[in-house]
């Protein structure tokens, strides 16, 4: 695609500073790796030859009985007599760096749980035995798809919102202004927290729950684009050719306000991280055992004398949201029309 000489300049300043450069890059290598978690934490092998044939447990699941085992099950492959039978047949096996997933428990430990980091658990484990590694890969992944799923619907919602305020102006902007007033002014972790509470939370209730509040914080940008630019004269122009109020407002001031727009999304992201981080550490989040962050982070204030816990954490919080603080300051230079 062939970018604008606009769009250019744009890009070539977003380059030019190299610390938001550097953070995309970075940021997106780690989102790539997690991404295929599968393939660096499992607790199944990547690939088994076995009597002549190939087997990929990390993508498909296989009974025991295709290995000589007895019992039509998942194969549990950690275990001894599976390894005895893969042994028998001289199976070779490939285990992916760390063979733990974020469920798995480590039931070899040589000291009681939380264990400190070893050859075998590199960040060491939780106070259930699981592996921390494998849980901060899985748990930086649903955050961060998390984070963009509801980044993109609440900027969807909240440009909406805008445009039709900014655009019509009158009773719509004032009614619309009004509710904005009320629904801001809720608490909002508070109410998180108590609709959390009715039912068992997953990814999309609480992704919907977040959802009624996230929204706000674009509606004043894109509200105020559109009040400038109703009144300029290609628009003026647009509307006496009886062009249609919509098409007036998405080819002609959409793009602008898309402008501002681009700019505030990255802070949207890390806002929305920082609330699922929230809501876990309180226990309102994300179903128990399922990776994440917040989880971890309530693990190492139960655990004092498990300092690991705490400080792989804090390092994966504080590396996440700051490359992202770095792109988004990086945007908003690039997208600064006064530059």
């Amino acid at each position: 695609m062939k970018l604008s000489p606009l769009n250019r300049r744009r890009f070539a300043r977003f380059k030019a500073n190299k610390r938001g450069w550097w953070s995309l890059w970075i940021f997106l290598v780690l989102f790539g790796l997690s991404l295929n978690a599968e393939f660096i934490a499992n607790d199944k092998p990547l690939a088994i030859d076995y009597d002549g044939q190939w087997y990929f447990p990390a993508l498909k699941r296989y009974p025991e009985t295709v290995f000589g085992g007895e019992f039509p099950l998942e194969a549990n492959y950690k275990s001894p007599y599976i390894r005895e039978l893969l042994a028998k047949k001289d199976a070779w096996v490939l285990w992916p760096p760390i063979p733990y997933s974020y469920q798995s428990i480590n039931y070899d430990l040589k000291v009681p749980a939380p264990a400190p980091p070893s050859a075998e658990n590199w960040l060491g484990t939780d106070d259930q035995g699981r592996d921390v590694l494998a849980r901060v890969i899985y748990g930086f992944r649903i955050s961060v798809l998390f984070a963009l799923t509801l980044t993109v619907l609440s900027s969807i919602i909240g440009v909406i919102a805008g445009a039709l305020q900014g655009f019509y102006g009158g009773w719509v902007d004032l009614a619309g202004q009004r509710f904005l007033e009320i629904w801001s002014g809720l608490p909002v972790l508070y109410l998180l927290i108590i609709l959390a509470s009715f039912v068992q939370p997953n990814f999309w209730w609480l992704l919907g729950i977040m959802l009624l509040f996230s929204w706000m914080s674009l509606v004043d940008v894109v509200r105020a684009e559109f009040l400038r630019g109703r009144n300029l004269e290609y628009v003026r122009a647009a509307r006496a050719l009886g062009m249609q109020d919509m098409a007036i407002m998405y080819r002609h001031i959409l793009p602008n306000a898309m402008v501002s727009t681009m700019t505030f999304m990255p802070f949207i992201l890390t806002g929305a991280i920082g609330t699922l981080t929230a809501l876990d550490f309180l226990g309102f989040g994300l179903p128990p055992g399922a990776p994440s962050l917040g989880e971890l982070v309530a693990q190492g204030k139960s655990n004092l004398q498990a300092p690991w816990l705490g400080i792989s954490a804090f390092a994966v919080l504080a590396i996440m949201l700051s490359l992202l603080v770095f792109i988004g300051e990086s945007a908003r230079d690039a997208f600064d029309p006064r530059k």
